[in-house]
């Protein structure tokens, strides 16, 4: 009874933003749900980041925070899910990935007028990515050629999440209409 009393008065100190209490839940917690994520994939970087996430979830969405039972039970629980997303981004992340490949092989095997627009057509996303603002190209090719998430990014650069969604967005833009002015030569 005294744990969910404890239990309630920390999820209302995390729904009001109260920093201090949000660490200590982190580090009480951390060690323990890694441990657990790690008995879930066998890899620890993936369980860190599993956790990490689930804890940069958990406090970007504090304020609708609902925990029914207790604590305990609702970030073990978080730690199931996180990793059924993390599965699936990276069988996304995959697929895209196997799709490339065939397409290069594709375009590598088909008649010369394909091959052709498709070097062109590379040729202007290459030429409009160096054209990008330095910190711009940066985080474009930190994303898509390191793999980075837009949160490790941030971290790396010291930008706010916000403004590393704000320059991808911007940088998808600009080559949506380079190629769409391309298509339409």
């Amino acid at each position: 009874m005294i744990a969910m009393i404890n239990d309630a008065f920390t999820l209302i100190k995390i729904q009001e933003g109260d920093i201090k209490t949000f660490e200590r839940v982190f580090r009480l917690y951390y060690p323990s749900l890694c441990l657990y994520a790690y008995g879930i994939t066998g890899r620890r970087e993936a369980a860190e980041e599993i956790v990490q996430e689930l804890f940069y979830t958990l406090w970007k969405n504090r304020e609708s925070l609902q925990i029914v039972h207790s604590l305990k039970t609702y970030l073990y629980g978080a730690v199931q899910k996180q990793f059924i997303k993390y599965c699936e981004h990276n069988s996304v992340r995959e697929r895209h990935r196997q799709y490339v490949v065939s397409t290069e092989t594709e375009a590598s095997t088909s008649d010369p007028q394909q091959l052709m627009e498709y070097q062109e057509l590379e040729e202007v996303i290459n030429r409009t990515l160096k054209k990008l603002p330095d910190r711009r190209y940066r985080i474009f090719k930190m994303h898509h050629t390191g793999g980075l998430k837009y949160k490790e990014i941030a971290e790396e650069l010291s930008l706010s999440v916000k403004t590393v969604e704000a320059e991808m967005t911007k940088t998808y833009r600009t080559l949506r209409e380079e190629i769409e002015k391309y298509m339409r030569e």
